[in-house]
């Protein structure tokens, strides 16, 4: 199979179906048609290394076709990571891999299809958005996110460690469920191994501190990021905004401001308090500053 191209025979059986999920090979050809060749007009993302389109395979299934850069290194390892990563994984709260493309130097993947696009387009993007996120809907997303997480570090082996969890890669399905996607800097983590130690990848603000500063990425690592993604999802503001007042930039120095100032009686409303806003703020500024500590 093509799209097996420098990625070996267990790689090609991941791809011919043979995990817990069956992935299709297309052809550059049947990418081209799905998106009308590539279409500004289908153009719904875009990153470093790759750019996203809403496409219609032959059957007449909505996906998103992810074309990796055809010029890049890191288009191609991401391609690899991916596949490696997920090929074989079905989880409520993780994307789905419906198939690939490896033709000549084209790199292409192909996910299900999410309405709601991704939580920093519609919670925290400046664009008007017709979601309602009353707190419901955010618990729900916050669950969902960690329940994916948990399912990446604890049931599967080798354990994965995604080094990118952020709002752009936490997607939305019309439900409002929660997928984690985007597993290109994806690391296995191996039997009896605390860490992996590697070139500091991911995106600031949302970095642990010991692994920017050590290039030794954990579990831990991943739960730093989700406390950071929690506090967006609760505050309903993205971790930077240079546009605000200079002691407001920075959500989580602002975050910690007022966990100081926040005086709780735990003797009186604990469960009340710890189920409102403020409360799941203060878990989730108490929840990285944890994870920092004993590390």
């Amino acid at each position: 199979m093509d799209c097996c191209f420098m990625c070996g025979t267990d790689m090609k059986q991941k791809v011919e179906g043979e995990g817990g999920n069956k992935v299709k090979v297309f052809s550059y050809s049947e990418m081209r048609k799905a998106t009308h060749g590539f279409s500004g007009a289908n153009k719904i993302g875009e990153g470093g290394f790759s750019s996203v389109f809403r496409g219609r395979l032959k059957d007449g299934t909505i996906v998103a076709i992810k074309v990796l850069s055809a010029d890049s290194r890191q288009g191609f390892r991401e391609f690899i990571n991916e596949l490696a990563a997920i090929s074989d994984i079905v989880h409520e709260n993780l994307i789905t891999l419906v198939g690939c493309c490896a033709e000549g130097s084209h790199r292409i993947l192909v996910y299900n299809y999410l309405e709601n696009n991704s939580l920093a387009c519609t919670l925290l993007g400046s664009g008007r958005s017709n979601i309602r996120f009353n707190w419901k809907a955010r618990v729900k997303i916050a669950v969902g996110v960690a329940r994916g997480l948990a399912y990446l570090h604890e049931e599967i082996r080798p354990p994965i460690i995604h080094r990118d969890i952020k709002a752009s890669n936490i997607l939305l399905d019309k439900d409002l469920t929660p997928k984690i996607s985007d597993f290109g800097l994806a690391r296995l983590l191996p039997p009896n191994a605390t860490h992996v130690s590697t070139r500091v990848a991911g995106t600031i603000g949302y970095l642990a501190p010991e692994y920017a500063v050590r290039g030794q990425v954990t579990k831990k690592s991943d739960i730093y990021s989700f406390g950071v993604l929690l506090l967006e999802i609760v505050s309903g503001r993205c971790n930077h905004n240079a546009r605000l007042p200079q002691g407001d930039q920075f959500l989580l120095e602002r975050g910690f401001y007022f966990f100081h100032r926040i005086q709780i009686n735990y003797s009186r409303n604990r469960e009340e308090f710890m189920h409102s806003k403020p409360g799941l703020m203060l878990i989730s500024i108490r929840h990285g500053h944890t994870m920092s500590k004993e590390n």
